[in-house]
């Protein structure tokens, strides 16, 4: 045998049920700072040493994160289950960005140390990007942006943040706010400092369903991928305990600047919907009535959001090729910015179809074909589309079937052209990249 043997750090499930597991689970929650919530990482109560045996390998000082998750199949749900799908899990603690330049082994950075300028709107679609592509739970996996795959690491990367924080950390963050003034973009936080395993767990609050403020649209990373569903105030489970925060870098502006000018600025999440009664809902629906929706309206359009509004609006995302959470019939800024500038395409007259002539868009065949070194014909699609569309500047000579940095540098052009920043326009085409490009 070539080496000497190496002892090997590994990490037990967190779901183990053994007396000693329990036992030390408890031990740590005790011991820690109460400044920490006292718990550091509700999916590490105990660490087992194993003999291994050296590969060419040697471990250094710094324990070995794990690999960065791809697609795949979820995780054993366990735990609470909710109405509508599996129930939130135990989640890690604090750590950097995976994949970050000194990130192996590294601590997270302090609790609200570092607190990056964002809108609502910018926080939303960064949420929505992991609902379109059903990123997995996990709570010891980071996915391609190096965020952890658990509800505390889906809100550090909504946020922002700039590392992985959990749910006894993300207050530092944040400031207080009351029911009566939640906005999209603010979070519901149950932290249970006694036993952080025992029900913890954070949403994001994407705004209210019903009049009564009774049901919320909540977008959260729960087993068994991250989704986007009508939810009762303030959970399933626990809600007496559930607190409202709002991001301290938080602004309600919009992502790139809604429009042009105050005239056609976003006005926000909240001037929609259901119970919604004000002049944005009248201009939105004469905005859609103009582009083709005159058919969805009896009477109006008038300030009160109605059925007519909600499937105009639809009829409209849909035009633009935009699906699943883009097409749900509430205006976010994109829409609103297509309606007020005459951005896009129009609604097709019934019976034409959302495509229209433009045809079908092509299958996204995932982001693991989008990474260096990867060859497919698919990338070659893609960039062959990039020119078609004005974003080729960075290719040498033509588009080919190997992905380079010339592609992740037009794809981060189309998608800063779409309004898009941080880790939405990170050069690498998800789902909703995909399709608005062959729209």
């Amino acid at each position: 045998m070539d080496g000497a043997p190496v002892f090997e750090e590994f990490e037990p499930e967190s779901d183990c049920d053994c007396p000693g597991c329990i036992h030390r689970r408890r031990d740590l929650a005790r011991g820690l700072p109460v400044r920490l919530g006292g718990h550091p990482a509700a999916h590490g109560a105990r660490r087992a040493l194993v003999l291994a045996t050296a590969a060419g390998t040697v471990l250094g000082g710094g324990q070995a994160l794990p690999a960065v998750a791809a697609p795949g199949v979820p995780r054993t749900p366990a735990g609470p289950v909710v109405p509508g799908g599996d129930g939130p899990g135990p989640q890690g603690g604090t750590s950097a960005l995976y994949g970050a330049p000194g990130a192996l082994g590294a601590p997270g950075p302090a609790a609200g140390s570092a607190v990056r300028a964002t809108t609502r709107a910018e926080i939303l679609q960064r949420a929505r990007q992991w609902v379109a592509a059903k990123v997995p739970y996990s709570m010891d996996a980071f996915w391609s942006d190096g965020y952890r795959q658990d509800c505390s690491g889906f809100v550090s990367m909504a946020w922002d943040l700039g590392g992985n924080e959990w749910t006894g950390s993300l207050a530092a963050y944040a400031v207080r706010i009351t029911k009566a003034q939640l906005k999209p973009g603010d979070i519901l936080l149950f932290h249970n400092p006694a036993n952080p395993e025992k029900g913890s767990h954070v949403t994001i609050f994407g705004g209210w369903t019903d009049a009564s403020r009774t049901r919320y649209t909540a977008y959260e990373q729960a087993r068994p991928y991250a989704r986007k569903q009508t939810t009762p105030y303030a959970y399933w489970s626990n809600a007496g305990r559930y607190l409202a925060y709002r991001y301290k870098g938080v602004t309600d502006g919009t992502a790139g600047g809604s429009g042009p000018s105050t005239g056609t600025r976003y006005p926000g999440a909240e001037s929609f919907g259901p119970g919604a009664d004000n002049k944005y809902v009248t201009r939105l629906g004469k905005a859609l009535v103009g582009r083709g929706g005159g058919r969805f309206y009896r009477t109006g359009p008038g300030p009160r959001w109605g059925d007519a509004d909600r499937r105009a609006t639809r009829a409209f995302q849909r035009a633009q090729g935009w699906t699943g959470a883009d097409a749900d019939g509430l205006p976010g800024p994109a829409t609103w910015s297509y309606l007020m500038t005459g951005k896009g395409r129009d609604i097709p007259s019934a019976g034409a179809g959302a495509g229209g002539a433009h045809g079908k868009v092509p299958a996204y065949p995932g982001r693991g074909v989008f990474r260096p070194g990867q060859s497919s014909p698919s990338i070659e699609e893609l960039g062959r589309q990039l020119v078609k569309k004005g974003f080729g500047k960075h290719y040498a000579k033509g588009p080919s079937p190997r992905w380079s940095e010339s592609d992740r540098r037009n794809v981060e052009a189309f998608q800063r052209a779409q309004g898009w920043r941080g880790v939405a326009a990170d050069g690498c085409p998800g789902p909703e990249t995909w399709r608005r490009l062959f729209s």
